[in-house]
């Protein structure tokens, strides 16, 4: 997936912080939007403010937050870090839409790519779904 214009990545943030997203709109592709949605925005801390708005949007759809589903603090600071790492990346003048569709064609576009970093094991514990927990295989670091 791919996104054409700002419009696309507003609505995204727009609806999550509304609680109006549909559901099935909340992919990974998703999740980067709003994460460079929230990075970019001045008006926002992403790693402190992201959290409690996926919390909210989980239970406005019906995702339970619990010790096996919902809202997962690792990924989610992860996902935070690896944007971060890439919009500080490239040119700053890029509208969002290109920075999330940098991030997609990137390897962190992979839904599975935190499996380099964390074991299955570690990755989805109860501990890593509260609490941040580094990774177990290689640091998370980024060239």
């Amino acid at each position: 997936m791919s996104f054409h214009s700002d419009a696309e990545i507003d609505r995204i943030a727009e609806g999550i912080k509304s609680l109006t997203l549909p559901k099935r709109e909340w992919t990974h592709a998703a999740h980067f939007a709003a994460a460079v949605w929230f990075t970019e925005n001045p008006d926002y801390n992403a790693q402190r403010d992201m959290p409690s708005i996926i919390w909210r949007y989980n239970e406005a759809t019906g995702v339970e937050n619990t010790d096996t589903g919902g809202y997962h603090e690792t990924i989610t600071q992860a996902s935070l870090l690896a944007t971060s790492h890439m919009v500080a990346r490239v040119d700053s003048s890029l509208p969002l839409y290109e920075k999330v569709n940098r991030i997609i064609a990137s390897p962190f576009g992979k839904p599975d790519w935190l499996l380099a970093y964390w074991s299955k094991d570690v990755l989805f514990s109860v501990q890593a779904r509260r609490v941040w927990v580094g990774p177990d295989i290689k640091p998370l670091v980024f060239s």
